[in-house]
């Protein structure tokens, strides 16, 4: 799960918030990062697909999403993807607000309890993000997505062994679902077992349908252990030139919190010499 800087300040515990900052992006979905397709329903024509927008775009959809939103507050859809265009540009607060009301005039919908949850967590409030997911969640008809996002709440609040357990509850409704693998592979992360972090990263990348935020966890947990060129080369994979550089440079930033930068790249010079 790759993020922005808003997204690293999110949640300052292990790691320095390295690891923190990227499980969470299956929850918050930030900018840039993750993009998920828009709901259908009554929402402005966009002239591109969110995945392929940048930041510039992004915000523009949302300016649009948001002025269809404004004109009637209670279009569920249009209060969906507006949050979520809000997220993606880290706008948490917004996002939050907005789903807010949303979740007002929609009480027992799973979708927009669950959204809530999701915008709730961004913002950083963990606990009543749990609360909501859980209450989104049905016995007689689990939701995996629900149980993925309850785990990435349980690992924030250092809960791990719970959150392991509902992404593992995750997997047994889909299985082999690379975000459901990452977050799960993060979780280790989390706990410094880089080796398990590893292996269910390596995992999740090798699952069709992978995106290029499991690769980029997959290669902070390679970082991590000190094998940077080979972190390297997985961050640039399958992307463009732009978004390779700024892979490899939000790469950099993270190993950096941990002084592991510095050391490699002092390994790097001696290597040149």
């Amino acid at each position: 799960m790759t993020a922005e800087a808003t997204c690293s300040s999110l949640l300052p515990r292990l790691f320095q918030g390295t690891a923190v900052a990227l499980i969470a992006l299956s929850l918050a979905g930030c900018a840039g990062q993750q993009k998920k397709e828009l709901t259908t329903g009554s929402i402005p024509t966009l002239s591109k697909p969110v995945q392929s927008m940048n930041a510039t775009e992004l915000s523009q959809a949302a300016e649009s999403i948001g002025q269809a939103y404004e004109r009637n507050p209670k279009d569920r859809e249009a209060g969906l993807n507006y949050a979520n265009l809000l997220r993606m540009t880290g706008r948490n607060e917004q996002a939050l607000a907005v789903m807010q009301q949303v979740a007002i005039n929609h009480p027992s919908d799973r979708e927009v309890l669950g959204a809530y949850g999701k915008a709730q967590a961004a913002a950083g409030q963990l606990e009543q993000a749990l609360a909501t997911i859980s209450r989104a969640q049905t016995p007689d008809r689990p939701d995996w997505k629900l149980k993925s996002a309850e785990g990435a709440v349980l690992d924030q609040l250092g809960r791990s062994s719970e959150a392991r357990l509902r992404y593992r509850e995750a997997l047994d409704l889909r299985p082999n679902d690379p975000s459901v693998l990452s977050n799960l592979g993060m979780s280790y992360l989390l706990t410094k077992d880089l080796r398990t972090a590893e292996t269910y990263l390596k995992s999740a990348a090798d699952q069709p349908g992978a995106d290029s935020s499991v690769r980029q966890n997959l290669a902070l947990a390679v970082g991590l252990q000190g094998r940077f060129q080979e972190a390297e080369a997985i961050a640039r994979q399958e992307l463009t030139a732009e978004q390779a550089e700024a892979n490899v440079a939000y790469l950099r930033s993270m190993l950096s919190q941990q002084g592991a930068w510095k050391q490699l790249a002092r390994a790097d010079d001696g290597n040149t010499n």
